[in-house]
């Protein structure tokens, strides 16, 4: 079972693909970046909730949310993500296993 929610945890890493935004775009809520984690095959609707939430509370910029929801392919995350926002994402997924796994199981 730890395994499958690490597992879950590092979903995270694929979701992240290719697109930009712009200051002008609306801020990503925590609703859509749940749909998108689910969308991605994190099948658990209150564990996608909750690393949504982490997400948001990481202070990742809205240009690395919106990088996050976008369709796209994998491979290309960490090319589509500022630096700092990556050392979000880390800190972000190991927040995720913490607080969110539990939720899962």
């Amino acid at each position: 079972m730890r395994i499958c929610l690490i597992a879950a945890a590092l979903l995270t890493l694929p979701v992240l693909s290719a697109c930009g935004g712009s200051d002008e775009a609306p801020a990503v809520t925590q609703a859509e970046l749940s749909k998108s984690l689910q969308d991605k095959g994190l099948g658990d609707p209150e564990l996608a909730d909750c690393a949504a939430q982490v997400f948001l509370d990481s202070g990742m910029s809205q240009d690395g949310l919106r990088v996050m929801v976008a369709n796209g392919q994998a491979g290309e995350q960490a090319e589509q993500l500022s630096e700092e926002d990556v050392s979000k994402v880390g800190a972000a997924q190991s927040k995720i296993a913490a607080d969110c796994v539990k939720l899962g199981g």
